[in-house]
């Protein structure tokens, strides 16, 4: 390796260890730092354990917000392509066969870290945008006038 490119490698391990010691110590988005099994199980920890997987393994420079933008959109295709031939009927059923609700449950997490990676890169809270959007979209679409009753929302599924 030659001096420029030692150089270089040096700079990007100081970023790397900037950016774990930073990610491990923040309040605002990550909970003080606890090994994992010990720690209660929620998305600022979740969070915490991406970035520090993906710092241990030297990836951070390539989690920039267009590639984890893109990974993001190739993983949400992933779970798509699931359900892409399935009838509706079929597709409410999907999680009653173990190795499709295995592949769901793989593809969402895929999603979600993805997405959790994506917001501690560009500092977005995620509940609050939720929460935020949820209120734009109250705004956006307000209720009807209620010609009837309107059904009940579905009770929640044993794994949801």
């Amino acid at each position: 390796m030659n001096e420029h490119a030692q150089e270089a490698h040096a700079q990007e391990a100081h970023a790397q260890e900037a950016h774990t010691h930073d990610a491990r110590t923040s309040g605002a988005r990550l909970h003080d730092a606890q090994p994992y099994d010990q720690h209660p199980l929620n998305l600022a920890h979740l969070q915490r354990r991406l970035v520090d997987f993906a710092a241990a393994r030297g990836w951070w420079p390539h989690h920039t917000p267009k590639n984890l933008a893109a990974a993001l959109s190739v993983e949400a295709s992933e779970l798509l392509e699931i359900f892409q031939w399935l009838t509706p009927e079929q597709s409410e059923r999907v999680m009653a066969d173990p190795e499709s609700a295995h592949r769901v449950r793989d593809e969402v997490a895929d999603v979600l870290a993805y997405l959790l990676q994506l917001c501690e890169r560009l500092d977005v809270d995620l509940l609050t945008a939720l929460d935020e959007k949820i209120d734009r979209n109250g705004s956006r679409f307000p209720l009807p006038a209620p010609a009837h009753e309107p059904a009940p929302a579905p009770a929640p599924t044993p794994e949801g």
